[in-house]
């Protein structure tokens, strides 16, 4: 390691830890595993329901063009990951960029807000996926009411925990046959929304579209909930004035919220160590997938307006949502609510198996800098990170199993995009810092592209409730507490600096 006083990890320090012995991953993974596990993340419960609800909730007609202010803010961050992946093809993506241009305390925060995208993300998705399994076996014949019942004052989702344990298991295995079985998975969600965009066509009407940016409307709502009072309001209207509900505030708030249904990328970077051609493969990945997912997004999201008014889509007194089937129900086309209820089943299965891989493999890195216990950084005889696989799936199995998924899209929003700003700036500064380093891909008109991208995603922060910044204060401050009270005192750096009769790593 380099630089005593600032902690920060040189890069070729970084790549030399790939090569230990006990903590070596396998490289398997090609360009197409890595295009399928960003489309595995991305296309789930925001497909499927995330959708619906914004345009009935937030941006009417327009919930298409908040897509596409999401994937612009997500394009231009993905170019700044790509760049990074390519240079520093380790397990870590957005923690290992951190270490590697501002050091270990700005490696550890984004180290600890990646815990919040990946494992808070996967446990919300898993309970999703619980709702929908009710849901199919009901419509399959088979009526169960709902996965999940109460224990006395405690709720337990048994089907959460069954996803979460199968998916634990093929993680455990192996990294490949995790790709396989995403292929595979992903594949057949794909067929679905395909065949949702063609039958829903038939039943578009022209009128439906009109107003495109319907009015704003009264009601104190933000993004993410249908809740009034101040801190369900976003940061821009609070400062601003006005109402984060329809209108252009309305729109703006729908495109933070949507944001989350485009952090695949940043998943595919944290596989970059297990990529056998990382500097070419990795950016094909992460821009690959970014497009093919955009594309998807904008049509379903024209065909369901297009299908039903925006109004019929708005959220019900009781938390009651839309989803993608409520406009083939509207329609009288109710065998597509089997096939969507199928599809949604596939599509949030590969959301939570991608998110707990990013997860272990963030924690893999973190720990093989001894941020956390070094012996969680042990890979078993099939090269993956067995410690640590087995801990994040008993985590997000307590989270999927017994709590409430309520706002978790917006907290794991604010966190990806804490990171995006981060590894944004880190590409102006490494390119200052180490301008000799072989970049496979680079990123135009820097510094141009890099900053126009920290501006899109504190845009998108600040159309984020204050609830969420709220919460997010908090959790980022429980990493502090963690970090000065153990991994500060026994990181590779600390151990390092009182340990003088061995060469500094």
């Amino acid at each position: 390691m380099a630089g005593r006083n600032a902690r920060v990890k040189t890069i070729e320090q970084s790549v030399a830890d790939t090569d230990e012995p006990d903590n070596k991953l396998r490289k398997d993974l090609g360009a197409l595993d890595l295009v399928v596990f960003g489309i595995a993340v991305a296309v789930g419960a925001g497909i499927f329901t995330l959708t619906a609800r914004t345009a009935g909730d937030f941006a009417g007609p327009s919930v298409s063009l908040a897509f596409v202010m999401a994937a612009f803010a997500c394009g231009l961050a993905a170019l700044c990951y790509a760049e990074f992946a390519s240079t520093v093809p380790v397990a870590g993506s957005a923690y290992t960029f951190s270490y590697a241009t501002f050091g270990e305390l700005v490696a550890w925060i984004i180290g600890w807000d990646l815990v919040l995208e990946f494992a808070v993300g996967a446990a919300a998705v898993a309970k999703g996926w619980s709702t929908y399994l009710a849901q199919f076996l009901g419509l399959a014949g088979v009526p169960i009411g709902s996965a999940e019942f109460s224990l006395g004052p405690v709720s337990f989702d048994w089907g959460a925990l069954l996803l979460v344990a199968l998916i634990t298991t093929v993680l455990a295995l192996g990294v490949k046959l995790s790709s396989r079985v995403s292929q595979v998975i992903t594949a057949i969600k794909l067929l679905v929304v395909l065949l949702v965009v063609v039958v829903g066509l038939g039943y578009v009407k022209a009128a439906n579209y009109d107003p495109y940016i319907p009015p704003p409307t009264a009601g104190g709502s933000s993004a993410g909930s249908s809740e009034s009072g101040w801190v369900h309001q976003t940061l821009l209207a609070l400062v601003g004035g006005g109402d984060s509900r329809f209108g252009v505030l309305g729109l703006l708030a729908a495109a933070s919220l949507v944001f989350f249904a485009f952090i695949g990328f940043d998943v595919v970077a944290t596989t970059a160590e297990e990529t056998r051609n990382p500097g070419r493969d990795v950016p094909r990945g992460i821009i690959g997938s970014l497009v093919v997912v955009t594309i998807l997004y904008v049509a379903v999201s024209l065909v369901l307006t297009g299908m039903v008014r925006y109004t019929e889509l708005a959220s019900k007194p009781g938390g009651k949502q839309a989803t993608l089937a409520t406009a083939f129900q509207l329609n009288g086309v109710n065998w597509a609510a089997v096939i969507i209820a199928l599809g949604a089943l596939a599509g949030l299965t590969t959301v939570v198996l991608v998110l707990m891989l990013g997860q272990t493999r963030v924690l893999f890195a973190m720990s093989r800098d001894r941020l956390l216990p070094g012996g969680l950084a042990r890979t078993s005889s099939k090269g993956t990170p067995a410690r640590i696989t087995l801990i994040v799936g008993a985590i997000v199995a307590v989270g999927a199993t017994f709590f409430p998924a309520d706002n978790l899209e917006e907290m794991v929003n604010i966190g990806t995009l804490f990171a995006f700003v981060l590894v944004s700036i880190g590409v102006v500064v490494l390119r200052r810092t180490r301008p000799d380093l072989p970049r496979a891909f680079r990123v135009p008109l820097v510094p141009v592209i890099p900053v126009l991208a920290v501006l899109a995603c504190l845009w998108l922060m600040f159309n984020l409730t204050a609830l969420t910044w709220l919460r997010f204060v908090g959790w980022m401050l429980i990493g502090f507490v963690v970090y000065f009270g153990y991994s500060r005192r026994n990181s590779r750096f600390a151990v390092d600096t009182k340990d003088t009769s061995r060469p500094a790593r």
